[in-house]
């Protein structure tokens, strides 16, 4: 079942192949495909992140309250999500729904030339002269060829980084921001390890899906910041009095009895 599963990915890539004649391309195509589809899960999985990072204050005054307590301290917390209309699940069921399909990408490209039946090395518009070559591997061609690899393995290291770097930017607490912040370059160099023995082709879906859901996060974030906007913005107006400005009309001067 799951060779099928394979075998039909490579179908999809090598139909857009047939027209484009690039199979960079392609696998590029496949992925904006790919993140079209999982569009719906993932904004709901930045509003998840978006009300996550709005009640972690709060979070943290429940944990340094009840942190003896851990009964209570649960007990807190399910009212707090209550209250925010928040569900930690959210956060997680999304990209565990597709990693399925993105393990059944890693293993097509990663074995890519297997299911061409062909030599001939598949590239991307000469830029990446060869898509199932690794970093580590074109290394030892020189620099001049190595150089396109390590610009995909920035690209694909820099957008684990980079998502948590813009989500902090909003963060005033400074001790999490920089825990986080530590935590992303941790998390960047682990990939850039994974990476030096990963073919070129995978780092380059990798790496396009990853730029893609940075631009699908920050357009949800913001309209989830401009719909509290908003919503603040129409409190202050119900808060505030109505102010009823009443003119009043010069009294005439009555006549005088003529005597």
């Amino acid at each position: 079942m799951w060779e099928i599963i394979l075998q039909a990915i490579f179908e999809v890539i090598n139909f857009f192949y047939g027209f484009c004649h690039d199979w960079g391309l392609a696998i590029i195509i496949v992925t904006i495909i790919f993140r079209i589809l999982v569009a719906p899960l993932m904004h709901k999985q930045a509003k998840s992140n978006f009300q996550m990072q709005k009640i972690q204050p709060q979070i943290q005054k429940i944990q340094e309250k009840y942190g003896n307590d851990q009964v209570r301290m649960n007990q807190e917390m399910q009212k707090l999500y209550a209250e925010a209309k928040f569900n930690p699940l959210m956060g997680c069921l999304p990209m565990l729904l597709q990693m399925p399909i993105f393990i059944a990408l890693f293993q097509v490209l990663r074995n890519i030339q297997a299911y061409t039946a062909s030599d001939a090395p598949l590239t991307f518009y000469g830029i990446i002269p060869n898509l199932t070559q690794t970093p580590s591997g074109a290394l030892g061609e020189g620099f001049l060829a190595f150089l396109p690899y390590l610009v995909l393995m920035i690209i694909f290291a820099g957008a684990t980084f980079l998502p948590m770097m813009l989500q902090q930017m909003k963060n005033k607490e400074n001790k999490q921001r920089n825990q986080t912040l530590i935590m992303g370059i941790v998390m960047t160099v682990f990939m850039l390890w994974i990476s030096w023995g990963s073919p070129a082709g995978v780092l380059l879906f990798w790496g396009a899906s990853s730029l893609i859901g940075i631009g699908q996060n920050q357009f949800t974030l913001r309209r989830c910041r401009r719909q509290d906007e908003e919503a603040e913005a129409a409190k202050a107006l119900e808060a505030k009095p109505v102010e009823v400005d009443v003119v009043r009309k010069a009294k005439k001067k009555r006549p005088s009895k003529k005597h």
